[in-house]
């Protein structure tokens, strides 16, 4: 397994580049945040451990831009900065995981373990079909550039629909997953639901992304399935 260590304080980055060798790990150990983004972006890592307090690129920015890129390395926030705001925001730009310094070295090597082990699947912040985005940070819908504001309910309906792109997914699927488990199938409110989204992100444009697969259920992508 192959780590990235980004981190600035020389004693720190030394012992946990002992300990992470001496674990069986190949590490390569940078001290400038902007030096490491460009090694993250050219290498693939199995794991990355990031500081947040970094000279050249701070580690909020580094982690922005790493997603912003699609790159799904796992990782691990170790850092100084211990506020709660200081996690939420890490978490929500990225990081999967965040540990404070002072640390205990068999916690980093556990966590480090755990993350090897999980599939990188929900790391991006930003879910793109063409030309549509949806933040799942700030919540924020745009097509083309243009804003597109979004109840509660609609913006949930999206993000299943955009996790799951071209698929078809079930009147049931959908209900169970945006409503609750007891969801009456026979409810027209899906369809409802799916009408005011395609007023909001098909209307205007002329590829249509929202499809209705006759007797099956829904799908978002540029082409509807053939059934």
């Amino acid at each position: 397994m192959r780590i990235l260590m980004v981190e600035d304080e020389t004693n720190i980055g030394q012992f946990i580049q002992q300990g992470l060798k001496e674990a069986g790990y190949a590490i390569d150990w940078v001290k400038d945040g902007q030096l490491g983004l460009d090694y993250a972006l050219s290498i693939n890592y199995d794991a990355i451990v990031l500081d947040m307090m970094l000279p050249g690129l701070d580690g909020f920015s580094f982690l922005r831009e790493l997603r912003r890129r699609r790159i799904l390395t796992p990782v691990l926030c170790l850092t100084a900065l211990d506020t709660v705001g200081d996690r939420v925001r890490g978490l929500d730009v990225g990081a999967d995981d965040y540990l404070v310094k002072p640390f205990a070295y068999p916690e980093l090597l556990a966590r480090l373990r755990a993350l090897l082990r999980r599939p990188p699947l929900q790391t991006q912040t930003i879910l793109r079909i063409a030309d549509l985005e949806l933040d799942l940070t700030t919540r924020k819908v745009q097509r083309a550039g243009r804003s597109i504001p979004l109840s509660a309910r609609e913006f949930s309906l999206l993000e299943f629909l955009m996790r799951h792109p071209n698929q078809v997914l079930s009147r049931t699927q959908i209900g169970e997953h945006i409503w609750n488990i007891d969801f009456d199938s026979e409810s027209n409110v899906i369809d409802v639901y799916i009408g005011y989204l395609r007023r909001k992100i098909d209307k205007d444009f002329q590829a249509k992304l929202i499809h209705t697969i006759r007797g099956v259920g829904y799908q978002i992508g540029l082409e509807a399935a053939d059934y």
